[in-house]
């Protein structure tokens, strides 16, 4: 049993008017788990939760990923869009049979993104990389891509040969590791350069191996590549956190904020990553205050 947290002391860290969490996901009543994903996180957090969250961390606007639970039937996603409003955005699975009228109907909702999901239970992997990039690219929509990025190397010519804007998910997942000046950050400074590749920070206990509450090894290469393209980064909570399995691993949302915004040089950097770089990269619009309220 996973008794999550949705309120609590503030965090130490005062996010900006108009801040995205560009990391979430959200579950409603009625939408069934999928053969070949994991089961549905007990409780369903849903909008209702993610409302008190939002409230707590001082988020204004929100990206829902599509969850593994659910497969290719973005139905769930739809509908928490619908239930958050025009101060969210969502980022779909689909694949080369996606029509443009479904395309089309998902933009109007709120989908401005496809996902690409290479590891245990993901729908569609990085096989049809090539085959979605046509489809997001013909909608003007980004790519979110989450592979082990120890493997990088043998994706980069495919990578940088993409259509779409793509942000690299999770902190790249560096399984077995990586070093700030080794090739797998090399490789990825590369890609950013390229001109339409992102970096997300979010969920970075799933792959480091130093562990909270510092995360060392992940903060050492976030803070790279935070100094090396602050233009290029955005953050997410991750929530609600699924790979937790007991209310011991549940992170706290607020210190891990803290500690994630930390490995950025500067104000202006946070700025960037909170709220200029998601506009670029979900197609929001500049923020005002009113449009949130």
């Amino acid at each position: 049993m996973v008794d999550r947290t949705y309120t609590g002391a503030k965090p130490r860290t005062t996010l900006p008017p108009g801040a995205v969490d560009t990391q979430l996901h959200l579950y409603l009543p009625g939408f069934p788990c999928r053969p070949g994903g994991p089961a549905l996180p007990e409780g369903l957090p849903g909008p209702a939760e993610y409302r008190k969250v939002m409230d707590w961390l001082g988020v204004d606007r929100l990206v829902v990923t599509q969850g593994n639970a659910h497969q290719r039937n973005n139905a769930n996603l739809l509908a928490a869009l619908d239930a958050m409003g025009d101060i969210a955005r969502g980022v779909a699975v689909i694949d080369a049979g996606t029509s443009d009228t479904e395309l089309s109907e998902m933009h109007a909702r709120g989908v401005r993104g496809a996902r690409i999901m290479d590891l245990p239970g993901g729908a569609v992997g990085l096989d049809a990389l090539e085959a979605v990039d046509a489809r997001a690219a013909s909608a003007g929509w980004m790519m979110a891509i989450q592979f082990d990025g120890s493997n990088i190397e043998d994706h980069f010519p495919r990578l940088s040969r993409l259509r779409s804007r793509w942000v690299l998910d999770h902190h790249g997942k560096f399984f077995r590791g990586a070093a700030p000046d080794g090739p797998e950050v090399d490789l990825v400074k590369r890609l950013i350069d390229g001109g339409n590749s992102w970096f997300k920070f979010a969920g970075c206990y799933e792959s480091s191996r130093a562990g909270a509450p510092d995360f060392d090894d992940v903060a050492a290469v976030a803070r790279v590549l935070a100094c090396h393209a602050p233009e290029r980064i955005v953050w997410g909570t991750n929530f609600p956190h699924n790979l937790a399995q007991s209310t011991g691993e549940y992170p706290d949302d607020a210190a891990l904020l803290d500690t994630s915004l930390s490995w950025f040089p500067d104000e202006r950097g946070r700025h960037l990553a909170l709220v200029e770089n998601p506009e670029a990269l979900f197609d929001f619009p500049s923020f005002s205050r009113s449009a949130a309220i």
